[in-house]
């Protein structure tokens, strides 16, 4: 191992539990061990993950949140012995492992809760509510410290909690986390003054307008998570160590607007000033480590941060915090590791918290210590399978209730919270496979059946492995992806794939192959307007286009949002123009990717034109032509087109001919990767 990373590999305390390294697997929503969108009960698949990754060398592993009330049903969790008794025999193997398990405790969501627009009339109607109660009631799911607009559905407000809720939810959590003790559970992480999450709305002055001992001072404020942690303790002993979900700063400026990087801003939710005075009360009150990062819903890139924020993004603020308490602290937020030992060694943290490249590479701590970087297989902030949560104009949550159920797979590595849907296993007879198409879905498609033991020749038009996604993976904040891609070509050496090179094949009748998997990918749309000879097409601008300082770029969805983010990087003006009332319409994207680059263009003050359309480009002036009728023109130096692609399959699929990736449907990695194994796991 290189010694660069040993201080992460070093032990530490949390309490009086001694915990083997540094590395903190954070939790992830649809992780837990009891389920997530269903009864309570012990999850096999969820269990099956962790003890992957025990077997693998993390130090601490923090499952997803369990919600101490199901969201389905209702019941108390507290009173699923059932559940408690396999967790304790489960607990016997984790330790054997070396690795330590503490269990996140959910009080709730509150307006923070991703509900789906199907759902939005049980919240605007009681009398819908109560109909729907016994199955899901989402009147208390989104009951929030005062009446509070919703983060996700649009003009509804959420209620208040009673104060009878709030000491039933106290009085659970030390039940809940008594079970979680018996079973041999290490600790409990309670969640959350963290994100904007129901506890997180207690604190914050924006969010709690209560005038009980629950809202106003600052003592009345943090008051719910005093009183959480005193009651663990009182229940389960002052040696039980509870850990705290914890945001420092909320890098939030209103409801429904978050701080981006470098913005001066008015902070309304936790400053830096209160998060140092509430970091030691939260210690002195019993809270024996802070798993920390920044943010609210309302600024979820903090919390959940894309590939456009910067690498380690929390950590210059969560270090501060470990200045004023004597307990751990543990940072999470895009964090490398290198760095992370650096900020141990020099006591800035305690220890380095990820969570979505568990989820990419079940292996990356072994390969870490192993110094086989280049093996492990980059989490690309994506979210397209671990937090799919979608919204804009118009819906609440627009992810489809599958998603919902299952989160936390991952775009890249189906293996991950599939249920064991996606296994490996060996092929009943080998076969010669040609892939046609050197992108994504091909290289992954040889990859899977290589392993299964078919022999894979893969035929590529050009002379580089990548396809299209060389061109996404180009501009500056797209590093994890130029990884993927680099990741990739070393598997294809490693396993030995042939690659023919600058052989385009345009009849599949010349390759003598027992099965086919086409994978060519697809072409741009193209727009049938006056001047639309002149567009630059968006894939010709990520390979290296030139443009000039004014660019107006069509089409709104998340190439062209990306693009316009790459242009202002680049200190150049773009223009968006899209046909719908709002950005990035799209079922797959993580409301943390949008939001921040919608924040981001408020920030620089980017012209967008909603439910618009170009109809002319002539002379570098380009006509705009709104829904209302009205017509705009623009002097630019450049248009680019970005709207969209249509699939370009080499032929028709047949008994042996299969058709992967952009060249079948075009969508995103996660579509491409799991429709590759798909293919190649059933020939």
């Amino acid at each position: 191992m290189n010694k660069k990373y040993e201080p992460l590999f070093s032990t530490w305390k949390i309490g009086n539990v001694e915990i083997k390294n540094r590395i903190v697997l954070c939790p992830m929503g649809g992780t837990s061990l009891f389920g997530w969108m269903e009864p309570h009960h012990f999850d096999k698949d969820a269990a099956d993950f962790f003890m992957e990754l025990a077997k693998n060398n993390v130090g601490l592993i923090i499952p997803g949140i369990a919600p101490l009330k199901n969201i389905i049903g209702g019941q108390w969790l507290y009173k699923s012995k059932k559940s408690f008794k396999e967790l304790k025999k489960y607990m016997e193997q984790i330790h054997k492992t070396g690795a330590k398990l503490f269990i996140q405790l959910t009080a709730g969501f509150g307006r923070s809760f991703s509900i789906p627009t199907s759902l939005v009339p049980m919240l605007k109607s009681k009398v819908l509510n109560a109909f729907v109660k016994p199955f899901i009631n989402v009147s208390y799911i989104c009951a929030s410290p005062s009446k509070l607009p919703s983060r996700w559905a649009e003009g509804v407000l959420t209620r208040a909690l009673t104060k009878k809720e709030i000491l039933k939810m106290i009085d659970a959590f030390a039940k809940t986390a008594k079970m979680c003790k018996d079973a041999g559970v290490d600790g409990v992480e309670v969640h959350a003054v963290h994100e904007g999450y129901l506890l997180d709305q207690f604190t914050t002055k924006y969010t709690n307008f209560r005038n009980d001992e629950y809202g106003g001072s600052f003592e009345n404020r943090y008051r719910f998570a005093v009183e959480v942690v005193k009651a663990i303790k009182s229940t389960c002993g002052q040696d039980f160590p509870v850990s705290l979900r914890y945001s420092a700063v909320s890098k939030t400026k209103d409801f429904y607007k978050g701080a981006v990087p470098g913005e001066e801003y008015t902070e309304v939710g936790r400053d830096m000033e209160e998060s140092l005075k509430a970091a030691k009360y939260l210690q002195d009150a019993g809270y024996d480590m802070l798993n920390t990062d920044n943010g609210t819903y309302d600024a979820w890139y903090w919390a959940h941060p894309p590939a456009y924020m910067p690498l380690n993004c929390n950590l210059e603020d969560v270090s501060k915090i470990k200045k004023v308490v004597n307990i751990p602290v543990v940072c999470a937020g895009r964090m490398e590791p290198d760095t992370a030992a650096e900020a141990i060694k020099k006591g800035d943290i305690d220890g380095m918290g990820v969570a979505r490249q568990f989820l990419a590479d079940h292996k990356w701590v072994t390969k870490l210590m192993e110094d086989k970087l280049e093996d492990i297989l980059p989490c690309i902030c994506c979210h397209n399978g671990c937090f799919p949560l979608s919204h804009y104009k118009g819906v609440a949550s627009a992810t489809p209730m599958n998603d919902s159920k299952h989160m936390s797979r991952c775009a890249l590595n189906p293996l991950t919270m599939q249920n064991h849907k996606f296994d490996i296993k060996p092929a009943k007879k080998a076969k010669n496979i040609a892939v046609i198409g050197g992108g994504i879905g091909g290289m992954e498609s040889a990859r899977i059946a290589t392993l299964r033991g078919h022999k894979v020749t893969i035929y590529e038009k050009t002379d580089k492995l990548g396809g299209v996604f060389i061109a996404a993976a180009a501009p500056s904040f797209k590093e994890k992806d130029k990884k993927l891609i680099e990741w990739y070509k070393k598997q294809i050496r490693d396993l030995s794939i042939e690659v023919k090179f600058n052989t385009e094949i345009k009849d599949l009748n010349l390759i003598d192959a027992d099965e086919y998997i086409v994978a060519t990918g697809s072409k741009p749309k193209l727009l049938r307007v006056n001047g639309a000879d002149k567009f630059i097409e968006a894939i010709d601008y990520l390979n290296g286009k030139e443009v000039g300082q004014d660019v107006l770029i069509i089409g709104g969805g998340l190439s062209g949002c990306e693009i316009a983010y790459d242009l202002i990087l680049k200190g150049k003006n773009p223009i968006i123009v899209e046909f719908q009332n709002d950005l990035m319409i799209s079922k797959g994207l993580c409301l943390a990717n949008s939001s921040y680059l919608k924040d981001y263009f408020k920030y620089k003050n980017i012209k967008i034109y909603l439910e618009s359309k170009v109809v002319d480009f002539q002379d570098n002036i380009v006509k705009i032509q709104t829904n209302a009728g009205n017509e705009i023109s623009l002097m630019v130096d450049n248009v680019i087109s970005a709207i969209g692609y249509i699939s370009t399959p080499l032929t028709k699929k047949s008994k042996n001919i299969h058709i992967v990736g952009d060249a079948l449907k075009v969508g995103n990695l996660r579509t491409v990767v799991w429709k590759a194994w798909e293919v190649a796991e059933k020939i």
